[in-house]
């Protein structure tokens, strides 16, 4: 089981029983006015780097692949969109505890969640990359607390339910992706429910690096549109 940061629990992606509690919450500020933040939590230390909006209560969650990381794809997409939207959305990159592990990430993103609900975030939205998009679609699926859920060239492993995820999802794939073909989004697409969107980048490849341009503006104007809606509690 999954703890969805709602007291109750769920079931993860191969039925496993998992919980995890925040304990305590530590954060050092930067000179550029964002913060090192550390979650320790019952499984181990959670690091983040939050970009603090004090004008509004929406807020992205932004995670990695495989490997974890701050910075995303695209040559450091989290850090360029997080800071670009901070004087309309807060963000939190996180690094995984246990990289790759998958329903162990599943349980940080949504430890992310309760931390931000935690300082007053209302809409949340989950943004993650190759395998990280398949663990914020399955992390948007069991936490009532997320708005909606961007996957960017995501894996399959991890959607299989994606029909119950009840929430806007964008998917955004490169069609000269040699790693995750793009038949991956269009198979998550074809499963999902509305609202959804899908957007393939013919010139882009598993990085999306070609397309960056692109991809800031898409997703500097779909989060905060969606991070701006309180999502319904209690739908899930």
């Amino acid at each position: 089981m999954i703890d969805g940061g709602d007291g109750r629990q769920h079931d993860g992606e191969d039925g496993d029983d998992l919980e995890l509690a925040i304990e305590a919450v530590a954060a050092h500020p930067e000179p550029d006015g964002n913060l090192r933040v550390l979650l320790a939590t019952s499984r181990g230390e959670i690091r983040g780097i939050l970009h603090p909006c004090a004008t509004a209560a929406g807020a992205a969650i932004y995670g990695g692949g495989a490997l974890g990381g701050f910075e995303g794809p695209a040559r450091d997409l989290y850090g360029r969109l997080a800071d670009r939207l901070r004087p309309r959305i807060s963000g939190l990159r996180l690094h995984y505890r246990q990289p790759g592990e998958f329903q162990e990430c599943v349980l940080d993103v949504l430890a992310g969640v309760s931390f931000l609900r935690g300082v007053g975030a209302a809409g949340i939205a989950l943004v993650g990359h190759s395998f990280g998009g398949a663990v914020v679609i399955k992390a948007g699926e069991l936490s009532p607390h997320v708005a909606g859920v961007a996957a960017l060239s995501p894996q399959l492993y991890g959607t299989r339910t994606v029909e119950r995820l009840g929430k806007p999802l964008l998917l955004v794939h490169g069609m000269r992706d040699g790693i995750l073909d793009h038949a991956a989004s269009e198979d998550i697409y074809a499963r999902a429910g509305e609202p959804k969107r899908l957007v393939l980048y013919a010139e882009a490849d598993h990085t999306l690096v070609q397309a960056a341009g692109e991809l800031d503006e898409l997703l500097a104007s779909w989060l905060p549109d969606v991070a701006g809606r309180a999502p319904a509690v209690g739908r899930n």
